[in-house]
């Protein structure tokens, strides 16, 4: 019986691809010339612009929804986060079809014409499943740049980069997700409002002289950001100093006596609304810090010198603008910057 899924699945994604071809109804009018285009490694081809596409991660997701395309969404999973401000509305007409990693049969009984993740391990071993299984039953896939460009996935924990991720790379995928879509034109529009804001954000501000930790989950071996992921973005915006810059894992799990040593001017705190880990709240996290013995006596800590940002926001996704603007706003609210 688990075998004749994906086979029923197969068979409706060629009936739905011979329908998009021959009707001429408002949506088939949407569909565009076949698109080739390289990411993490794989050759990606959509045929015709995606009508029933499945969304694996909330970054994804929500650069889908600032496109416009929630019509054209069958189905989302894995959230850490309330849905970005001003996408309510569009993200409440598309089934969640789970909060975490669905199965592989879960995301087969939406009928995807297109997957797309923010992950290269949601798409891989151990993951919803492999982009191979997925392409071998005709259904094009997606994985975003920033966490394959500069990145080896190859341990156990969240990867290690090379070279610092930049934010050209987050708008490199919504270029692509909106070329894939045949929405181009939204695609630019999207982008540009995002440097817009970067730039206003950062205008004028010098932070050379404020250290920073972020601290993404779990309490009893945190994960904290090194030097070169979303953080690493939002840092160097600023011109700050991450206090953990010195490696180039993407988040290190990191014993709170060195934490302490570390001493940072300010603590940049994930507020999660998931539950797989200790601590995922920014409450549970702040309560946590005022109460251990070890950092209830750190600077940031006395001073309340708490940043509290989205877990996408603290992912390379477009919601690192976000914390872009909230950590700079709180710098300047602390009297650490002009």
């Amino acid at each position: 019986m688990p075998l004749a899924r994906p086979g029923r699945a197969a068979v409706l994604l060629a009936a739905g691809s011979l329908l998009l071809a021959g009707c001429g109804d408002s949506k088939s009018t949407t569909a565009k010339a076949a698109v080739t285009l390289g990411n993490c490694g794989h050759e990606v081809r959509v045929e015709a612009s995606p009508q029933h596409a499945v969304s694996l991660n909330q970054g994804t997701t929500e650069i889908l929804l600032s496109l416009g395309l929630a019509d054209r969404l069958a189905g989302t999973a894995t959230w850490t986060d309330p849905v970005m401000k001003g996408l309510a509305k569009a993200n409440a007409k598309v089934p969640r079809i789970a909060d975490n990693n669905p199965s592989f049969e879960r995301v087969l009984d939406a009928e995807p014409d297109f997957v797309a993740a923010s992950f290269v391990s949601t798409l891989g071993k151990g993951g919803v499943a492999t982009r191979e299984q997925f392409e071998k039953l005709g259904v094009p896939t997606y994985v975003s740049p920033s966490d394959c460009a500069g990145k080896d996935n190859s341990g156990d924990g969240d990867g290690a980069r090379a070279k610092a991720l930049g934010i050209d790379t987050v708008y490199g995928e919504v270029h692509d997700l909106a070329t894939v879509f045949g929405v181009k034109e939204r695609g630019d529009k999207l982008v540009a409002s995002l440097q817009r804001r970067m730039a206003k954000a950062t205008r004028g501000i010098h932070a050379s002289d404020v250290s920073l930790l972020y601290w993404f989950a779990n309490s009893e071996s945190p994960y904290m950001a090194g030097c070169c992921g979303a953080p690493g973005i939002i840092t160097r915006a600023l011109g700050a100093k991450n206090v953990f810059d010195d490696t180039h894992e993407e988040w290190p799990q990191i014993n709170w006596e060195t934490v302490a040593e570390r001493d940072p001017d300010v603590l940049v705190i994930g507020d999660l609304t998931r539950q797989s880990q200790t601590a995922e709240s920014a409450a549970r996290k702040i309560a946590f810090l005022e109460s251990n013995p070890v950092t209830r006596n750190m600077d940031a800590v006395r001073h309340k010198r708490y940043v509290l940002l989205s877990g996408q926001a603290m992912n390379p996704t477009i919601r690192t603008v976000e914390g872009v603007e909230q950590v700079a706003a709180r710098l300047r609210e602390f009297g650490l910057v002009k």
